[in-house]
Order: structure tokens, then sequence, then C-alpha cells
């Protein structure tokens, strides 16, 4: 006859029997090679010899380690062991419940002639005659012992029903993975039953009334269940009212709930345990000594039915009374459960002498989202993916409910003050949380991307990236990117260039590209603007509630003015010019990020062009006019310097360009005035990146409009030719307009795809052609001697072109998790790792 054996889906299964009892063929035929871990393959391992009995204490030690990280990474995991001792079982249980998992013993127990005669027909195995005799007996003796020890125990007795046995996994009871919602989760609730029906019908549900007109269940017409996280009881005024409301839900298939604390300690209280009655209690005992006796039987067993956590949505939700840090995350273990009841505590008390709670949300950095209550708090908050929705009812304050997955809260005020307090509530950990740690990147191995996978950063490099982030940057809450570095075109091969279009152009054609984008690129500085449509909109998306409502800031996270009222000013001509265009309506969106480029360049760089460019063209001035003398003196006295007075004319003349190059890029500035703003991308906006969701020509034409829209004079268009990769014609009319761009002291321009890129390749997100006399203020001014330009033309691009990829796959996914709302050491991984790459040693003058 078949026997079911229930055993963990994700745990220990310990088999337990002599040798020759079938244990490694019954874990064959039931389990997965890779679910399995052999002593014998263990010993194998450390010695080339499973029968080498000297390796056995190695062997053991790696078979713990196995067990170990298995049950680790939450795998189900099956030692196939003797284990008739109680001192080797004891050893896995250690482990199991220090990784908080479930443990199973399924003993093999066969007649001692069947396992002699299996291991006398084993060639591979000598075993001494006393062996399998000592180890029945030591079975027989412990077999007591295990169902102490294991919270299952299955005994197969006999050959036959060994073959007999069929497996039935079993998920942990928090384990509702399958539920995918839409949930509504209601912070604690503590009596207060008009205040949640109140709440209920905010949220859309119909609330059911029985025959004597109590609430008695609710349903919403969409189908969304209710998920409660605990305390339903206990200090308001009718906690048999809220026990019948969510009993009648739950046995509807409307509601879940987990368990409190004050649900565990009610029920010690009517099974007649020794409780203290405080906090609370008294009020619910007396409550409910006036109901009935069926009643009170029900909402026993309900309440202490009522499990530690639920796991839900594919893992994506964790909901717990007092939280749950992520190793505990579909655990199951007194550990696990007291942490979803009482949180951890620092071991302190508070003046008030209550516990001091530790701040565990400060330190989660799991994906999930843990939604919990317990500690009552004037306002909901998200901490780093978690959100305590305890907003004190009972206490006067409010009831409180997220809408999940769209991550929206909805309120309902306490009708009045049902309990004092024992203390004010106090204030979240948000306010000083979600700063990136330096463990969040290295011990990552890096940042991971939607675009290219994960991306290492080298500790050397992480450490300047630290240094830099964390005293240098602004206000991190408006660190939300930063922009990538670009890589220049291949080499020109023309004479006298080392940058020009065509290679640019041929490049995007390669790759099967069919239009590009060629954008005037101005000479100033790069500017990331972060702005708010007002105080409110910067307080509740970005937790900055200083009165500020953006921020400009340069490519390495430093804030681009030293005044606050440069910053103010700035930001408000273009939050104007924004409204003026409709931006903000047309968006849908309370604030945007925009790439520009502040003008001109000697606004931020001034001290750069004093220190490098003036004083070498300052230089060459004095020192090639007093050689160019020498030379005609000599000259005079018939000695042949020909070459070498060419040679000088030119370098006074190539001197001369550089300077007039510089000079182009250099202008008044007082305060605003003189200051130009270039924006060319909108990066992002609510819920949307735009930087990857719209073609590069939309982001032109918006760019226009706020240059169109703005009535200050701040802000300046940048110029634009789309080129048709197939036409010559079209090529060749974006050449003449580089040339000309050029020739008039541009910079240059960046070349970017224009629509999709065929599948399976990769491209430069941008390559930059820049004109042969900005290039003089990069090489210097002797850059287009021949000697020299033949020098430049052996550059090396690749690890340049590798810099721009990564770094514009981290400055997406820094876009991305800001859009999904992610927590801010999340936001920051990515951005940190911007600042980290640009460490690398990469020539700066690409």
């Amino acid at each position: 006859m078949t026997r079911e054996l229930r055993v963990p889906a994700t745990g220990l299964v310990v088999l337990v029997g002599v040798s020759g009892s079938g244990k490694s063929h019954f874990a064959r035929r039931h389990f997965r090679p890779t679910q399995v871990v052999s002593s014998d393959f263990c010993r194998a391992a450390v010695s080339d010899d499973e029968n080498d009995q000297a390796a056995t204490g190695d062997a053991f030690e790696l078979l713990h380690h196995i067990v170990r990280t298995r049950l680790r990474r939450g795998l189900l995991t099956v030692v196939d062991a003797t284990n008739v001792q109680p001192r080797s079982r004891e050893a896995l249980l250690a482990v199991a419940r220090h990784q908080d998992a479930l443990a199973c013993a399924i003993v093999l127990d066969v007649p001692e002639h069947v396992a002699v005669e299996r291991n006398a027909a084993r060639p591979d195995r000598d075993l001494p005659s006393h062996v399998v005799p000592r180890q029945r007996r030591e079975l027989r003796r412990g077999l007591k012992a295990l169902h102490r020890e294991f919270k299952r125990v299955h005994v197969l007795t006999g050959v036959d029903e060994i073959d007999a046995a069929v497996l039935v996994p079993e998920r942990p009871w928090n384990d509702r993975r399958e539920l995918t919602g839409p949930f509504d989760l209601i912070g604690d609730v503590h009596g207060c039953r008009a205040e949640l029906v109140d709440l209920l019908g905010d949220l859309g549900y119909a609330v059911e009334h029985d025959a004597l007109g109590r609430p008695c269940g609710a349903r919403h017409p969409e189908g969304r269940t209710a998920v409660f996280v605990g305390d339903l009881v206990d200090r308001g005024p009718d906690t048999p009212g809220v026990l019948r409301l969510v009993m009648g839900m739950a046995a509807a298939g409307t509601a879940l709930c987990v368990t409190g604390n004050h649900e565990a300690k009610l029920v010690r209280a009517l099974k007649g345990r020794k409780v203290r009655v405080a906090h609370g209690l008294a009020e619910s005992l007396e409550q409910l000594a006036a109901e009935t006796e069926e009643f009170r039987a029900a909402a026993l067993a309900f309440m202490d039915g009522l499990i530690s956590h639920y796991v839900l949505d594919g893992g994506r939700l964790v909901v717990a009374h007092a939280g749950l840090k992520e190793a505990y995350h579909g655990r199951a273990s007194g550990r696990v459960r007291s942490f979803a009841l009482y949180g951890d505590t620092t071991g302190e008390t508070d003046e008030y002498g209550l516990p001091v709670r530790y701040p565990w949300a400060l330190d989660y950095r799991g994906a999930a989202t843990v939604v919990y209550g317990h500690t009552p708090v004037p306002d909901a908050e998200w901490v780093n993916n978690t959100i305590c929705l305890d907003t004190g009812a009972v206490f006067g304050g409010r009831l409180t409910a997220l809408r999940y997955p769209e991550r929206e809260l909805v309120a309902r005020p306490a009708r009045e003050v049902w309990y004092a307090p024992v203390r004010p509530l106090a204030e979240g950990p948000a306010r000083a949380t979600g700063l990136l740690k330096i463990g969040d990147v290295l011990d990552a191995g890096g940042v991971e991307t939607r675009l290219l996978g994960r991306v290492a950063v080298r500790e050397e490099n992480a450490l300047a990236a630290l240094e830099v982030m964390s005293r240098f940057t602004i206000d991190p809450r408006w660190l939300v990117y930063l922009p990538p570095t670009m890589a220049p075109a291949a080499t020109s091969g023309l004479p006298g260039r080392l940058e020009h279009p065509a290679e640019a152009l041929a490049a995007y054609r390669s790759a099967g590209l069919e239009r590009v984008v060629c954008e005037e690129k101005h000479m100033g500085s790069r500017a990331v603007i972060v702005v708010a449509r007002d105080a409110a909109v910067a307080a509740a998306r970005f937790g900055v509630d200083d009165g500020s409502s953006g921020a400009v800031y340069t490519r390495t996270g430093r804030a681009f003015f030293r005044s606050p009222d440069l910053t103010a000013g700035l930001l408000d001509r273009v939050r104007a010019a924004i409204g003026a265009a409709g931006l903000w309506d047309e968006l849908d969106t309370g604030w945007l990020v925009l790439d520009a480029e502040l003008l001109p360049w000697s606004a931020k760089a001034l001290d750069l062009v004093r220190t490098q460019y003036a004083a070498t063209g300052a230089a060459a001035r004095a020192a090639l006019p007093r050689a160019a003398d020498l030379l005609a003196r000599a000259a005079a006295r018939g000695v042949d310097v020909g070459d070498l007075g060419a040679h000088m004319a030119r370098r006074a003349a190539n001197a001369a360009l550089f300077r007039d190059a510089y000079a182009r890029y250099c202008a008044p500035v007082d305060g605003l005035d003189g200051v130009r703003l270039a924006p060319f991308q909108i990066l992002a906006g609510e819920g949307a990146v735009h930087a990857v969701a719209r073609e590069h020509d939309w982001h032109l034409e918006i760019a226009a409009r706020l240059v169109a829209a703005d009535a200050s004079g701040l802000l300046a268009p940048t110029a634009s030719v789309v080129v048709d990769l197939a036409d010559p014609a079209s090529e060749a009319a974006a050449t003449a307009w580089w040339t000309d761009l050029t020739g008039r002291g541009g910079e240059g321009m960046v070349v970017k795809p224009l629509g999709p890129v065929p599948d399976g390749r990769t491209v430069q997100p941008g390559l930059k052609c820049r004109g042969r006399e900005y290039l003089r203020i990069i090489y210097g001014p002797d850059y287009t001697e021949p000697g020299t330009l033949e020098i430049l033309r052996r550059r090396a691009l690749g690890r340049k072109r590798s810099l721009a990829s990564r770094e514009h796959a981290l400055g997406v996914e820094a876009l991305e998790r800001l859009v999904a709302r992610e927590p801010l050491w999340r936001r920051h991984q990515p951005v940190f790792g911007v600042l980290a790459l640009e460490s690398e040693p990469v020539d700066p003058r690409l």
C-alpha cells in the first residue's frame, strides 16, 4: 500500500539507516542529484576514496559546509549518511537551526540480514561484521529520541514499505507566493472597529453585516485582498468587533492576517496561562467576556492559528507584524517568529521603561517590499523598501493602509483618543536612512544593470568615489543621476584631421542603424538639473523638506554654484520655462531631471582656464617672439637657422590659434547674468525614464520648446541635423553642417542613434566628433604638426568606449530605480558606480 510522506519543500531532510539500508537508492529515486549530499561523496571528494574512514572528519566538515550553504540559499537539502548516532544528527540540526530551516527525518529500518547481504554484494565495500549490528542497535535506541529532535519523523519498516513510499513536498505555511494581489495592507487596528469600517469603505470594500447589524465581513468589487499586519486587539473600544469583521473576511478569502504580539499574549491569557495584564489586555478580556462562549472559542482558534509572516506576490512582498530582515523571509523557527512579533531590541530601555527597538529597516537591503506595524509612527514613510503602517489609530492618530502594488497610502483619522500612549509617537528612521554603504557595491561585486548586466567596480576606484560622495557631493536626496563620459569617433585618416564625421557615421552604419542625429556640442560645463514643481513635490517625492525644490550639479555630483541663491535663481527660471511650455501637465509629472550644458565654459572652469590654458598661451607669447628674435640675429651673422626659424614661426602661429581657441569659450559672468543653459535631454519624470523611452529628436524638440518658452534669456538652443545613413547626400549635408559649425568656433557635434538598435547589437550611446581647433585645446598648440599628429592617430579607443558604455548603463539604471521609487541606497549604487569608474586609468583627452 502506498504511503505518503510529507517533507518540507525547502529545508533539511535527514536520511537515517544502517549501511546497506538503501538510503542512496531512496535518495536517487525521490530527489534530484543536486539536492542530495552524501557522506560517501564527501569522503571521496577529500580523499579520492569513499571508503577511507581516516578522511571522515574532513568529509563531514565538507558535508556540513554544503548543507549550510544550501539551506542559507533556501534549497531543499537531503543528507545521505547513516545518521544513527545522536551526535551526528545534532550537528546537522544545529546547522538547520542556524539557518532557520525546517528539519525532517526519514528512517529506513530494514532487517539486519538485508543490510548485511547488500553490503556483501558491493565489491567496493568491505565492512567488518560487527558494523551493521552496532549501527542497528544505535538506531533502535535512538528512535524515540528522533521525535524530540525533529519536527517530523517518518519511519519506514521493511523493504516493501520503503519501496511503497511516495514523497509529498510541503511548502511552509508562510509561503503564499502564488497570491499576487492586488492587496490592501492595513496597519495596527487595536480594537478600533469604527475606524476599520471607515477605512475599508475608503478602500472601496463593501462591508457585510450579520443579523444583529454587526460588521462580519467585507468584499472588494475588484477582488482585492486585505492583509492585516497584526495587533487587531487590545486598547481600543471594540476588540470583538474587529475580530468578528476580520475573521469573516479571512473565512471568505477576502483577507489575510499575520499575528501580532498582542494576539500572542491574548491567546496565552485565554488559555489560562499566567501573563501580565497590561498594555490594553484588560480591555480585551473584559470585552470578550461579554461575548458568547462560541465566539470566544472561535476567536481563540483564529488568533492561535495566525502565522508569523507571509511571503506574497512571487516573493516580492513580505508582511510581518514587527518587520522581518531578509535572511528570515520564508523561514520558520522560534527566532524568526520572535523577530516577526517583537522586532529586535538593543537590550536597553528608554525613559518610559519601554524596550529600545533596533532600527533593522536602516540596514535592510532586500528586493522584497516589507510591510509591518508594531511601533507607532506619526506618518508612514518608506525606509529601504520597507514601510511601517502603524500610525497610532488607537492613540488618536490614523489607521493607515497601503495599496499594493500601487504603493498608495490611504489613511482614516481616529474618531478620538481611545488609549493614552505611554510615550509620544516616535519619528520613524526614514529621515536618517537610505544612505549607501560601501559594502552595497563591493560585497555585491559591482552594480547590476538592465542594459549590461553586472558592472564591476574595483575596490581602489570605489574608495576614491566614497571620498567624493561622502564629502563633496550635494544633498544625496537630489543626487539621482550622473552623466556618462563619451567616446570619440574612430581616428580620421584625412590630412590634418584627427576626428571627422565620416568615421562616426560609418560606425553606426556598420552597426545596422538607419538614422542618427547629430547634435551641436556646446563648449561649457555639463550640468544635471533636478527641478520639482514646488517645495511640496520636493518633500513628497524626494524627502527634501528644507524648502528647496531642486538642484544643479556637475558630472561629479558637486553643487554647480557655491551660492544657494544662484542655484535657486536658475531653478526658478527653468521651472518657469517648463510651466510656460506646458510640460508639467503634458508629461504628467511634478518633477523633471534634465541633462544640459552650462555656458560659458569659464563660468565653471575659470580657474582651469587661468592655470592650464592661459598660462600656456602667455608663456608662448612671451617666449616664442624672443626665440624668433634670437634666431633672426643668428641668421644676420650668417648662421643657417632656416629650418629652426620656420619651426619657430609655425609654433608661434599654433600658439596664437591655441589662444584664440580657448578664448572663444570665455566670457564675463556676473551672477546669472551672462550664463546660458543649453538643455538637450529630458532624462526622467514621474513614471517614465525618457532617456530610453524617447528618441533623441523628441528630446531636441522639447528642448526647443523650453527655449521658446523661456522669458529670462537663460536657455540656449541646441542645433541638430538628422542623417539618413543610406543617403550619401544626407551624410554630405551633415558633414558640411559640422564643417561650418566648427569653422565658426564651435566645439563639434555628438552623433547619437535615432530609432531602434538592431537586435543583438551593442552600439555606443553617442560618439563625439570635435573640430580641429577645439582639439588644439585638448592636445596642445602643436598637435597638428605632422609628427605629433601621426603619434595621436595611434591613440587607443577601446578602453574609453568600454567606459562610456558601462557608465551609460549605470546612468540609465539610476534613472530607472528613481522612477521605480526604489530606496535611496539602491538609487545611489549606480551613481556611485559612475563616480568609481571615473577613476579608471583612461586618457582624459579622449
